[in-house]
């Protein structure tokens, strides 16, 4: 398992040094008729900066989905590498793309201390309590839209826990997917960030952490927030139909699908649990063309259309 978070680290490192390219990809009309627009909208006195990709020729009203960016991640999450180590599109940007062809609108956003989304707000203050507001503050903004009708809410890694926590909190939240979802926060940031970063960030003020692919400070109430916010308490109050996918080799999250099978033993209604020959990002860091990605990308896919409803 050691070996392979280093190597996963090593990638992640390729990651941030290719992140000028990608941020290009985002930009401009994604293709055809489908169109994409830089959007802001306040949260709790901040500014939160998103991406909002619309498809075309839809008359009516057409469903909207929010995706949620992972820890340390941006709105455009992560690159999707080719056998040649060039990528053209992101874990996001890709998923969005698909999504409007097919009648569904998508809203990505950088949470604040993250991304574009950093005036007056910096990364060491960022919580699951304030990526919530966030989450909230964006479905907010969907409704105010015109063009935009039933929303979901899809999110990656933390973003899944947000989004567990943002669809019990927001009635206008129809229906859930999450991808790589964390469970047990505790469990999880011990592993990522270590366990003396843990007890030294519960009793201090700021916490520096050295992680294999960078550096980040964080303040004590993240730290809390990892014994006080529970996803599995807000999917147990949440009846609205929720997929979770995991990667049969996530070694973050892990192990699978054991935690993604937690999900669905305390959410009633309408699920599915999707296991993926993937990792953590389904592959997106590998090099191979992301095929697990692509799968997680379909499943969703089929299931807003059947649950939200969009282009067949």
């Amino acid at each position: 398992m050691r070996a392979m978070r280093k190597a996963f680290a090593l990638l992640v490192v390729l990651v941030l040094l290719a992140v000028g390219a990608g941020a290009a990809v985002a930009g401009g009309n994604v293709s055809g008729e489908i169109s994409e627009e830089i959007i802001t909208f306040e949260s709790d006195g901040g500014v939160v900066v998103g991406t909002m990709v619309m498809p075309g020729e839809v008359r009516g009203k057409v469903p909207a989905v929010l995706l949620l960016h992972g820890f340390t991640g941006t709105r455009d999450e992560l690159p999707i590498f080719e056998p040649d180590w060039t990528f053209e599109e992101t874990m996001y940007s890709r998923t969005a793309r698909v999504f409007a062809e097919n009648g569904i609108a998508t809203l990505r956003i950088d949470f604040r201390g993250s991304g574009d989304s950093t005036d007056g707000f910096t990364f060491a203050e960022t919580t699951f309590t304030t990526q919530v507001a966030d989450a909230l503050a964006a479905v907010d903004f969907l409704d105010d839209q015109g063009r935009i009708g039933r929303i979901g809410v899809l999110g990656l890694s933390q973003g899944g826990l947000v989004g567990a926590v943002t669809a019990e909190a927001h009635k206008r939240v129809e229906s859930l997917v999450l991808w790589s979802p964390v469970t047990n926060p505790v469990d999880t940031y011990k592993l990522i960030l270590g366990e003396q970063n843990v007890l030294d960030g519960l009793n201090q003020a700021t916490t520096h952490i050295v992680l294999p692919w960078t550096a980040i400070d964080l303040n004590q109430p993240f730290f809390i927030d990892l014994y006080h916010v529970d996803p599995i308490v807000a999917i147990s109050d949440y009846d609205d139909p929720t997929q979770v996918i995991v990667g049969s080799g996530d070694t973050l999250v892990t192990p699978q699908p054991m935690f993604g099978e937690v999900y669905m033993t305390h959410h009633e209604g309408v699920e599915e649990l999707v296991v993926v020959d993937g990792d953590h990002i389904f592959d997106a860091l590998a090099g191979n063309g992301a095929p697990a990605l692509d799968e997680a990308i379909g499943e969703s896919l089929d299931w807003f259309q059947n649950t939200l409803g969009g282009r067949r």
